[in-house]
Order: C-alpha cells, then sequence, then structure tokens
C-alpha cells in the first residue's frame, strides 16, 4: 500500500502547485520588500507609503463599497495567483486584504497558505493561531490547519500529529458538517488509524454530498482495507 500513502502525500500538499520562486528567493526579496512579509512586517511606513496606501484604500472602497467586501476580494485574488504558482503576488494581495480589514481573519488564512506551500509548517500553524484568534470557528483555517498536522504525521509518523488533526477536522465538522474537504481528510485520518468504522462514516457522508477530491486510488484503498 506504499504508492497510497505517496499518493495521499501530494494530495495533501500544496507545494503540488508549480513555484515561480523557491522559499530561499521569496525569504531573500521579503528582507527588502515588507509588502512580501504578513502585516508588512510591522514596520514603520514613509509618508509616502501611507499616502500610497491611503489612495489605495480611497480606490478599493469605490469599487468594493466596505473595508470587508474589498479586503475578501483581495483575498480571492489572492488565492487565485497563489494556486497559479504566483507566490509574491499573492503575498502582496494578502497583505492589500489585511490593510483593508486588519480584523478579516482570511488574510492569516491567506498568509498561512503561502507558507504551507514552502512546507514551512512553524509558519503556517503561526499565521492559522493568528486567524483563528479573530475567528475561532473559521472552517477554512480549521480544516486547513488540520492539514497541516496531517502532513506532519505522513512526515514524521508521528501519530500525535495525527491525533491533533482528527480533533480539529472534528472541530471544523462541528461547525460546518457539510463541507466535503473536511469529510474526506477525516475519512482519510481514521483510514491512517485503521478505524474502520469512522472512516467509512465520512467517507460515505462525502460521497452522498459529492465526493468531491476523492480519487480512485484513496477509494480502492479504503474499500480494500475496510469492506471485509
Amino acid at each position: 500500500m506504499k504508492y497510497i500513502i505517496v499518493f495521499f502525500a501530494m494530495l495533501l500538499s500544496m507545494s503540488a502547485f508549480s513555484q515561480q520562486i523557491s522559499y530561499q528567493e521569496f525569504q531573500d526579496d521579503a528582507k527588502t520588500q515588507i509588502n512580501l512579509q504578513p502585516e508588512y512586517g510591522n514596520a514603520k511606513k514613509t509618508k509616502e507609503d501611507l499616502q500610497a496606501d491611503k489612495e489605495f484604500i480611497e480606490f478599493s472602497l469605490k469599487n468594493d463599497t466596505t473595508p470587508r467586501k474589498a479586503s475578501e476580494h483581495l483575498v480571492r485574488l489572492g488565492f487565485t495567483h497563489l494556486y497559479q504558482g504566483d507566490i509574491e503576488t499573492a503575498m502582496r494581495r494578502f497583505n492589500q486584504a489585511w490593510l483593508l480589514d486588519p480584523t478579516n481573519e482570511n488574510a492569516y488564512w491567506g498568509y498561512g497558505a503561502i507558507y504551507f506551500t514552502f512546507n514551512d509548517s512553524k509558519s503556517t500553524l503561526e499565521q492559522y493561531e493568528k486567524g483563528l484568534r479573530i475567528n475561532p470557528k473559521s472552517t477554512n483555517i480549521l480544516t486547513d490547519e488540520a492539514t497541516v498536522y496531517m502532513v506532519l504525521f505522513e512526515n514524521e509518523k508521528d501519530v500525535v500529529n495525527l491525533d491533533k488533526a482528527i480533533l480539529i477536522f472534528g472541530q471544523s465538522y462541528n461547525i460546518d458538517s457539510l463541507n466535503q474537504n473536511t469529510l474526506f481528510k477525516l475519512s482519510v485520518c481514521y483510514y491512517f488509524k485503521s478505524d474502520c468504522k469512522n472512516a467509512l462514516r465520512y467517507y460515505n457522508e462525502c460521497k452522498k454530498l459529492g465526493g468531491k477530491n476523492m480519487g480512485d486510488d484513496y477509494i480502492k484503498a479504503l474499500m480494500a482495507k475496510c469492506s471485509k
């Protein structure tokens, strides 16, 4: 079943997306460009920077009317760029989202996704925790935070990380039981624990909703292991 493990590792890691820059290059650029650091690195901005920020906010509000709407617009743009592999542009958009609304937890969701792309679990979790302090019921962040622990389990084979993943996925599930991403990954977690009852439970719940993201390899592995 080794190929199944490899399949899961590829599935769970955002690094499967093509990247236009290495982590070292990104970090080097971020040393001289504050818009590549979360929250602009909390740097003291020049008068010119502050004026540019003011003009940007005014322009954004003309189109999206409220800071939250404008911020969410930038978050969506950020993830579009991230999925295209343009990581630096994605970080700039997430920073603009934060500038428009520092209370938007999804800006931190974006920051975390940037670091997850580079397999920097520590920085990813730090950003997700900041977002969850703003909104503890963010299922987007909870499910992605749990996914980080799934990846850590895959890399380190430490069952503590798998248990953390199940706990956090469970929190996300209790808030939104219809999230197929959460359901599928809960099924995978229990598959790894050889808990066929729960692996099949969440598989079936996900399947009823359309079975999004559940590949044939996983279904075959699950049925081979749990349909006896």
